[in-house]
């Protein structure tokens, strides 16, 4: 049964008048329909006190140590898992076995509250002149699981990883150094400060830790995890994926910014049909992808526990006290709206190819002679991965927004199901209607989120309280709609977007078409 919310009234601050121009407010029609409520500017969400406390526990110091302990491996080449002659306590194997190691201690201090796996296979060769595994290999992927503590949600999955396999410039080489400190030991480092300051949280939904191999071979781990997440059933919500968040300090390198990470999102579903293609472009929904609203809702929860800080000018001896104060920036993510960079890929694109929502995080700007390179001086140019280019408190930054999106996205009720907009005739209104998520908490509500067509983020929201249609006088052609959940806390789901319907199948299961 569908419940029905016509138009409540609301008692929220009242949004701008050339905002309200912008969303083609009718009063005939308000005034024809009842009390419409007030869009409401969107806001920060309050900072979750728990969540809060957990991020204060990520440690720069613990950071580093993760680093250099996946750099004394040597050489982490997926390919060294076959070599016999490598010296102890090096190669991709032993590194494996100390991450495991690693979730398990974790796991320890907090009851056994993790449930640690490998996830063991061998990799086939691989066909074509380009192949970056000749004979079969094996391959190792290491994965924590912090179930939810609400039985109604706990199926729901979100996902954070990094890869923990290394190379230097010849993609074959099992020997030599390959220190992948910045690639990309600073993901894992991330996966593995996430699980420890996030372990002791009591939270709804299930959390996933995951370091995987594979990645420089041809992001072989990610893809057979994520074949084993669909295969298995998993009700997998959002997958982070840090690659190169070491915050490259390399002296005088220009451009850097220290108080940004980039978050690559897919535009248009890897697994879109010709014929979702062809809505997606009738809709103009290129930007309305569930992994582009999984960067929207990190841009969201970053702004509520990040914030810009105040830097008094230092003293001077002998010089009078100076007044001066400069504003810094809050560590923030900056969108980017395509799936990764130029030439380059990743884990998350595994994942998306499965159907699942995932994205992209990286450092603003990378220092190529960091990356895949031999570790050398050439020409007065220090040459590789090596942990003096990596700032361990950047690291800790892109940690913690990492461990504040997966507790808010654990915290908070699903994301509501078979969005739709309904399109039965010519009108400047808005009618939608959605299902419950699994588990939907009695004490949550929905809310009907939209921007300007132009705009990256949502900038407007009414309440729709319990129910599950709206009808707005707003005109559907003039902006993007979304529908989330959220908890009386303020946690938010990620938003849903809307597929149209007639009114006549408004109600109906949605078809292929109409899946996100």
């Amino acid at each position: 049964m569908i419940r029905t919310l016509l138009i409540p009234g609301s008692g929220r601050l009242a949004i701008t008048s050339a905002l309200l121009g912008t969303l083609c407010l009718s009063s005939g029609a308000a005034r024809a329909q009842g009390p419409q409520p007030t869009p409401t500017p969107i806001a920060a969400a309050p900072a979750d006190p728990a969540i809060a406390a957990a991020l204060q526990q990520v440690s720069a110091a613990r950071i580093r140590a993760t680093i250099e302990k996946l750099v004394s491996f040597n050489n982490r080449s997926t390919l060294s898992s076959m070599e016999t002659d490598l010296a102890p306590g090096t190669g991709v194997s032993a590194a494996a076995d100390w991450i495991e190691a690693e979730f398990k201690r974790i796991s320890a201090a907090c009851g056994g509250c993790l449930e640690v796996k490998r996830d063991d296979f061998i990799e086939p060769p691989q066909p074509g002149p380009a192949s970056r595994i000749l004979k079969p290999t094996k391959l190792t992927n290491v994965y924590a699981v912090l179930h939810g503590a609400d039985p109604a949600q706990a199926e729901r999955r979100v996902l954070v990883t990094g890869h923990y396999d290394s190379r230097n410039t010849d993609v074959f080489n099992t020997h030599d150094p390959a220190p992948g400190a910045n690639d990309d030991a600073s993901g894992v480092a991330v996966s593995l400060e996430c699980a420890r300051v996030l372990s002791k949280l009591k939270l709804p939904g299930t959390i996933v830790f995951v370091a995987v191999a594979g990645e420089e071979q041809g992001l072989n781990g990610s893809r057979h995890l994520a074949r084993l997440a669909k295969s298995e059933g998993w009700h997998l919500e959002a997958v982070l994926n840090n690659d190169i968040v070491g915050g490259d300090t390399t002296p005088d390198y220009p451009g850097a910014d220290k108080s940004a990470v980039r978050v690559f999102s897919e535009g248009v579903p890897a697994t879109a049909t010709i014929d979702q293609l062809h809505q997606i472009q009738t809709l103009g929904a290129e930007s309305d992808s569930p992994s582009r609203e999984l960067a929207r809702e990190i841009a969201d929860v970053g702004q509520s526990y990040f914030t810009n800080t105040l830097e008094h000018a230092p003293a001077t001896p002998g010089r009078p006290h100076s007044m001066a104060i400069r504003n810094l920036p809050a560590f923030h993510p900056v969108l980017i709206f395509r799936r990764d960079r130029y030439l380059r890929g990743g884990d998350h694109t595994s994942f998306n190819l499965e159907g699942f929502t995932a994205v992209r995080l990286t450092e603003w700007r990378e220092n190529f002679n960091h990356q895949h390179q031999n570790v050398r001086v050439e020409n007065g140019v220090q040459y590789g991965d090596l942990i003096q280019y990596v700032d361990p408190a950047y690291v800790a930054n892109v940690a913690r927004l990492n461990a504040a999106t997966l507790a808010d996205l654990a915290a908070a009720p699903g994301a509501p199901q078979n969005v739709r907009v309904v399109t039965t005739a010519l009108d400047n209104n808005t009618e939608l209607l959605w299902d419950p998520p699994a588990g939907m908490p009695s004490s949550a509500s929905y809310e009907v989120v939209w921007r300007p067509t132009e705009d990256p983020t949502w900038t407007t929201f009414v309440s729709a309280g319990r129910a599950t249609t709206l009808k707005l006088d707003v005109s559907k052609d003039n902006v993007v709609f979304g529908v989330r959940a959220v908890d009386p806390a303020g946690h938010r789901s990620i938003a849903a977007f809307p597929m149209p319907v007639r009114a006549a199948s408004a109600n109906r299961p949605p078809g292929p078409a109409t899946r996100q």
